[in-house]
């Protein structure tokens, strides 16, 4: 597969970058609402503060990054050019992030008028982004299974806006609604459609690019997004008509299904090429295990129903997938893709006998390796706040602030040596 990535058919690398650097800034803001309104975060998975924190981090952090991966993504991996990348950038961006702050404050503010604009933001950065998507990745066929990959994890994008919006209309008009039940379903769909989907079909691509693996097995590639799509359609069918077998079925076959590709990845990464072990790796380890212990709790609860009745479950079970889970691998895998592509745009300016700067130049292994012990310092600080949130809620909240610093000034920090590589890039150009 690699043969086949096209990367001088990207965008311009300022395109995905303002979706790179805006990300880490919500897990600051995420770990200052922990600061100040732990107890509530952990009281439960419905207060306001659970749920401002829990969308600064899945819409804020996840979404804005894999929305800025995808930009960068379509035109090099499926062959699908989306129109005007800088004007579509331009509009769902700044709509994106006003859509996720307004949405904080209408949880924590119960504040309709607040909800609406949020419903009206979303919409527009999520509605404008899928029809442009939709409109370039449906013209290519789907000759990969990253292609087929990215083609169902949009359907499940869509689904995913569709019940979020219908959602926070209700609670804003106060319309009657059986709120956990659409909830876990919307969760189901968001974390178990689009993003595990969407993070199988690229790391078809860049687990073997950049930890030198071998590739995924065919099968378990080509089936992986349909197994998971079919469960999460059987899930959305039992819950919805209240057959409730049917749940049980979907979810079994649901964390089967991800657990296999957890293994499968795990087993791939014991055969790399690579002696040397980097942070993106370590990144990707823990987040594996992390949800694989999230996947043996909601196997657990699908078999006894009874365990889920516990106000702590659902907590654990949200922090090992969101911050254990998609957090750290997505992480990682900025700290492969933003150097490569600095690095990558520098090559294609450089002149002839001037090649461009190693990619550790841009962005220093050991800088990185800081961020991420703190990232470990805020895993188990949470962990501690989810035993004992009274004691524990501050310091692992001022935990997720540095991480979430430490992630920003690392990257600021590669644009900026870019910037001056460029900068002499074009000296030596004019020299020449």
């Amino acid at each position: 597969m690699q043969a086949l990535l096209a990367f001088e058919q990207g965008p311009p690398v300022a395109v995905p970058a303002r979706f790179f650097l805006t990300a880490p800034l919500y897990l600051v803001l995420a770990g200052v609402l922990l600061a100040f309104e732990g107890q509530a975060v952990f009281a439960s998975r419905w207060t306001p503060a659970a749920l401002a924190l829990t969308h600064l981090l899945t819409l804020g952090f996840m979404l804005q990054i894999m929305l800025g991966a995808l930009i960068q993504i379509l035109p090099v991996v499926a062959g699908a050019h989306l129109p005007q990348p800088r004007l579509l950038a331009a509009v769902v961006h700044p709509a994106l992030n006003l859509g996720v702050l307004s949405l904080a404050l209408g949880f924590l503010q119960g504040a309709s008028t607040w909800m609406y604009a949020a419903a009206v933001f979303l919409v527009i950065a999520l509605g404008v982004f899928i029809a442009a998507s939709g409109w370039a990745l449906w013209r290519v066929p789907s000759t990969s299974p990253s292609i087929r990959g990215l083609k169902i994890a949009l359907l499940a994008l869509l689904i995913t806006v569709l019940s979020g919006v219908y959602m926070l209309l209700a609670l804003a008009g106060g319309w009657p609604l059986v709120l956990d039940r659409v909830a876990n379903l919307h969760a189901g769909w968001g974390l178990g459609g689009w993003s595990a989907i969407l993070l199988a079909a690229v790391a078809y691509v860049v687990v073997p690019m950049f930890q030198l693996t071998p590739g995924y097995p065919a099968r378990l590639a080509w089936w992986f997004p349909r197994l998971v799509f079919l469960a999460l359609l059987l899930w959305s069918v039992g819950a919805l008509m209240g057959v409730e077998w049917l749940v049980t079925v979907a979810r079994v076959l649901l964390v089967l299904t991800t657990g296999g590709f957890v293994i499968a990845t795990l087993l791939l990464q014991k055969k790399r090429r690579r002696a040397r072990v980097d942070v993106t790796f370590r990144y990707w380890q823990f987040a594996l295990y992390a949800v694989l212990a999230a996947l043996t709790m909601a196997l657990a609860e699908g078999v006894w129903p009874a365990l889920g009745e516990f106000k702590a479950w659902p907590l654990l079970l949200g922090l090992l997938v969101v911050l254990g889970g998609y957090v750290a691998f997505i992480t990682g895998m900025l700290y492969k893709i933003v150097p490569f592509l600095l690095w990558f745009d520098l090559q294609n300016r450089s002149a002839i006998g001037q090649p461009p700067p190693a990619m550790n130049r841009l962005l220093a292994e050991v800088e990185a390796e800081y961020q991420l012990y703190l990232f470990y310092l805020a895993g188990g600080g949470l962990l501690a706040a989810w035993i004992w949130p009274a004691a524990m809620v501050i310091p692992a909240g001022v935990l997720i602030v540095l991480t979430g610093a430490g992630l920003f000034l690392n990257l600021v920090r590669a644009c900026w040596r870019y910037r001056g590589f460029r900068l002499q890039a074009v000296v030596n150009g004019e020299r020449a």
